[in-house]
């Protein structure tokens, strides 16, 4: 693989957005969204919403944490309309499909509800706790993306035992990292994207024990089994991430409102403390994402080629 850096220093107003490939697969990735518009996530809701009406999106990947701080109880939860439907409003983001997965803070309430809530809403799409889905890149059908969408809280030791984090402990761990394994192994899609809530390497003040416990449990699997991304949330800030004698690139989006700072770590290719979202673009040959910030600027834009 050649990796090819664009543009990281001098940042590109998002006046107009730019204009995608005809032939590409594009997605938006949010998380850690439910602030009731402040700390910016309705401006960042916004200029999803403008970025959607300027491209082609094809979905809106949402790397857990959808309902700060606590969750939901139920499919009729207020929640629901104070944090993601009065927020989320743009015409051009009502027929795109969030595909979610849960953080930590949905393990609060009830992530039943998160699963039910699709049969509620048309846009709202988590079919599982974990889950897999295919789309093809451009016109042809030959060439195609696998999104991994897994759920992180039940991986890591820290959740299983507090019993604050509802039934974390009660999900079969083993069960998912073997169909992650299976899963990845078994696609010869042309691109493998990884989605989860926690880090597997970032910057982070959040305890050390999470990402030991995603990079033997996890990490170990995505590099073995050669998957091109991993992308997440969880650290409120944006970093790309490739530690020295990894394949993956890690990619943490971040917040869809209130951020936190960040520094350099092992393997920091870029950080910044500005919330956010990410866009990617896929096509047969190239892999891009650029990091938007809540001011409509691009901040960072990376080119992953095959």
């Amino acid at each position: 693989m050649l990796f090819l850096l664009i543009s990281s220093v001098n940042a590109q107003i998002l006046i107009t957005p730019e204009k995608l490939p005809s032939n590409a697969l594009n997605f938006m990735v949010a998380n850690d969204m439910g602030r009731r518009g402040v700390s910016e996530q309705k401006n960042i809701a916004t200029l999803m919403g403008e970025e959607a009406k300027f491209n082609r999106i094809n979905l809106i990947a949402v790397a857990g944490d959808p309902i700060h701080d606590d969750g939901v109880k139920s499919t009729f939860d207020s929640e629901w309309k104070d944090k993601f439907e009065n927020i989320y409003t743009a015409s051009s983001l009502m027929n795109i499909p969030w595909y979610v997965v849960s953080g930590n803070h949905e393990y609060h309430g009830s992530v039943q509800a998160i699963l039910d809530y699709s049969k509620v809403s048309g846009r709202w799409k988590a079919p599982a706790r974990y889950y897999s889905i295919e789309r093809t890149i451009g016109a042809g059908k030959k060439n195609k993306c696998l999104f991994v969408f897994i759920d992180t809280a039940p991986i890591i030791d820290k959740y299983r035992t507090d019993g604050s984090y509802s039934d974390a402990g009660k999900q079969d761990m083993e069960k998912e990292l073997k169909w992650i394994d299976s899963t990845l192994v078994s696609s010869n899609d042309r691109w493998k994207i990884v989605i989860g809530h926690h880090p597997v390497y970032a910057d982070t003040e959040k305890a050390e024990v999470e990402r030991l416990d995603m990079q033997k449990r996890v990490g170990t699997i995505i590099e073995n089994r050669k998957a091109d991304i991993y992308i997440c949330g969880h650290i409120h800030n944006f970093q790309h991430i490739k530690p020295k004698g990894k394949m993956v690139n890690y990619i943490v989006n971040s917040s869809a409102s209130q951020s936190r700072n960040v520094n350099s770590t092992d393997g920091t290719l870029f950080c910044n403390p500005n919330p956010g979202f990410t866009l990617c673009s896929v096509t047969k040959k190239n892999f891009t994402f650029s990091f938007i910030d809540h001011q409509g600027e691009t901040i960072y834009r990376y080119i992953l080629k095959k």
